[in-house]
């Protein structure tokens, strides 16, 4: 049996395969992880802590361009 989430991308529902890492949905998604941030549950969560952040049910992921510059 394939089970499931339902977690919401930017606002938008979607259903993924359950134990889906952030790093994995990022890959999907087909976007460069580098020209991406990425926050769970308005958490930011780091590059090199995407593959250990495994998305459960009910989870907020958002992604948004870097801002850099001080």
């Amino acid at each position: 049996m394939n089970s499931t989430i339902s977690i919401t991308l930017n606002g938008e529902a979607r259903a993924e395969p359950s134990g889906i890492s952030l790093a994995s949905l990022i890959a999907a998604l087909g976007h460069t992880p580098q020209a991406l941030a990425t926050a769970v549950n308005q958490v930011f969560v780091p590059r090199t802590e995407r593959e250990q952040r495994i998305l459960i049910e009910g989870d907020a992921v958002f992604t948004f361009q870097p801002i850099t510059g001080g």
